[in-house]
């Protein structure tokens, strides 16, 4: 009798041994990208009522945009590199979309401040 649950036990052990290891490379694979790190962001204002430059840095986990202070950031960065996003802090939104290479990027935003709209292209530099 206790071989069988030593068998038994064995048999679960190496099924799960057996089912991380056909799984694991699968969610490594998905868990980076190769554009995470910091990116260093330039917006330029081409047109309308709007700052003229804003720079932020921005950090990219597994494809996903994060910034530690803007809270309604959405963005994500496809394996090609392409990439959108959008943010709203008070009464001001900004959507971009662009996209990166392995150490810059370059693309064009749109937003509004108010009633004011205004918009231009943006750059990004591996941080």
């Amino acid at each position: 009798m206790k071989e069988l649950k030593s068998r038994a036990a064995l048999r679960r052990k190496t099924f799960w041994l057996v089912l991380f290891a056909l799984c694991a490379p699968a969610n490594l694979a998905l868990a980076t990208s190769p554009f995470d790190g910091a990116w260093n962001l330039l917006f330029v204002t081409q047109y309308g009522g709007c700052d003229p430059t804003y720079k932020f840095t921005v950090e990219i986990r597994n494809g996903i945009i994060f910034h530690p202070n803007l809270r309604r950031l959405r963005g994500r960065v496809a394996p090609s590199g392409a990439i959108s996003a959008s943010v709203a802090v008070e009464q001001k939104y900004a959507t971009g979309s662009g996209r990166l290479s392995h150490s810059t990027g370059r693309g064009t935003w749109r937003g509004s401040s108010g009633s004011a709209t205004c918009g231009g292209y943006w750059t990004a530099q591996r941080g």
